[in-house]
């Protein structure tokens, strides 16, 4: 999986779990917090939807490394890679 697919997927999350949210314009590099209306339940249903729909496990450690759509991408990426491999 590309770093352009892993976000794709965050994103497919993201407006699964907050439909009234306008994904058209995000900054890739500027935390998904600052710009969308997500509180920390919302980031832990993300999580939970990672580990659900793809099995990847996000330790509440990590949880920073998921701050925008590009650290996201850098984290995710070969997670999603090793999982399908």
């Amino acid at each position: 999986m590309t770093k352009e697919e892993c976000k794709q997927v965050v994103l497919d999350i993201i407006s699964d779990i907050a439909p009234d949210e306008s994904l058209d314009g995000l900054k890739h590099d500027v935390r998904l917090r600052d710009q969308l209306d997500l509180d920390s339940m919302d980031f832990l249903d993300i999580v939970m939807e990672l580990r659900k729909q793809h099995g990847i496990e996000v330790p509440e450690e990590d949880y920073p490394q998921l701050a925008s759509l590009d650290s996201c991408a850098e984290y995710l990426t070969p997670k999603f890679n090793a999982v399908s491999a």
